[in-house]
């Protein structure tokens, strides 16, 4: 299963956000996950070899965010609903893949790295082919059963830091 949940509201900073940005974003990109996977569970435990891949985003990486050297520090905080709700997905998928790995599921998320989709204007404009980071989430939906649980990684598979 991929949950290739996204949406930014808005693009503002921490202080000037307002509380129904975050309550809008948070429901789709971290709420609307963790309701289909619950409904999805019964059919995954059915499957031999279950996984679950949420779509997340590298500015979700508190590493990243906070290396000045990186690009998502340029921004300072821009787009903080956003950002949030995918830090809050990796917490999310960390927890998914702890309580699960007993039953043999494999829980990850991938960072797909900017590409030319209609989520935010920069994306369209400056962002990559969409399916070379869609080909990121496939890899992990496919893992073999030795494969990883509970990661976070690049779009071209190289582990990310949360």
């Amino acid at each position: 299963m991929v949950n290739n949940a996204g949406v930014q509201v808005d693009s503002r900073p921490a202080p000037e956000a307002d509380v129904d940005s975050f309550r809008r974003t948070f429901e789709t990109n971290l709420f609307g996950v963790l309701a289909v996977t619950n409904a999805f569970l019964p059919a995954l435990r059915r499957s031999a070899r279950p996984r679950i891949v949420n779509v997340s985003s590298g500015t979700g990486s508190l590493t990243w965010s906070a290396d000045p050297e990186r690009h998502f520090a340029v921004s300072a905080g821009s787009t903080a609903a956003y950002r949030s709700s995918k830090t809050a997905l990796n917490a999310l998928t960390l927890l998914y893949a702890q309580a699960l790995a007993a039953e043999g599921f494999k829980v990850n998320a991938p960072a797909p790295g900017v590409r030319a989709t209609d989520l935010a204007p920069r994306a369209a404009a400056i962002g990559g082919d969409p399916a070379e980071g869609a080909a990121g989430a496939v890899r992990l939906a496919l893992l073999p059963d030795d494969g990883p649980t509970g990661g976070f990684f690049s779009w071209d598979g190289t582990p990310a830091p949360w």
